[in-house]
């Protein structure tokens, strides 16, 4: 069954990187999430690409909604012009409200808070909590070391071949929208212990 897709969760980082090719990647995401009219969620912050993301989306005509503990507004990280802020009272609320407004989930480079959202959502659908498509923009290369470990953990017998290919991976976000266009869902079977 086709899924279709109105709204992306995108976890990235609250700094840029060293390279401006990652910038560049997470304008480009935003310009064509805008341009399909699908809504971009995010973090709300205003700073690194959290905030490039939101702010060429915005550029270009789409909605965004960010969601945001009350101790990171507190700290002046809210984006200040994206169309719906959602303040929540936990780093967990936060994560919930995304998970649950998204139709899909898209993760650009960033440190350890990038790195929880996308495993736990993924966990998530391993569990069949869910069966949206999950990917990563693996620009530059910057998640290879981390699905290479993943990989291991397949190896090492820690992790079910079928959970690994839960793993969308494009190089650009172009090839990104394309697989999240062709997206078909599974059917939920029950959870399989073997």
């Amino acid at each position: 069954m086709q899924h279709k897709i109105r709204s992306v969760a995108v976890f990235c980082g609250s700094r840029s990187g060293r390279n401006p090719e990652y910038a560049s990647a997470a304008a480009d995401l935003g310009r064509i999430l805008a341009r399909a009219g699908v809504e971009l969620i995010f973090g709300a912050g205003h700073i690194g690409l959290m905030g490039v993301v939101a702010d060429a989306a915005l550029a270009h005509g789409g909605k965004v909604a960010g969601m945001i503990p009350k101790h990171l507004v507190d700290w002046e990280l809210a984006h200040p012009g994206i169309t719906e802020l959602i303040i929540t009272k936990t780093m967990h609320e936060r994560k919930a409200a995304m998970a649950e407004r998204a139709d899909a989930f898209v993760a650009l480079p960033g440190g350890f808070g990038t790195c929880d959202e996308f495993f736990e959502i993924l966990t998530w659908r391993q569990l069949h909590l869910h069966q949206k498509p999950i990917a990563l923009v693996n620009t530059r290369g910057f998640f290879t070391p981390m699905l290479d470990w993943v990989d291991h953990m397949v190896r090492e017998g820690f992790l079910k071949e079928k959970h690994r290919e839960m793993i969308a991976v494009a190089d650009t976000p172009e090839s990104l929208w394309h697989m999240l266009e062709n997206y078909k869902t599974e059917s939920v079977n029950k959870l399989d212990q073997a």
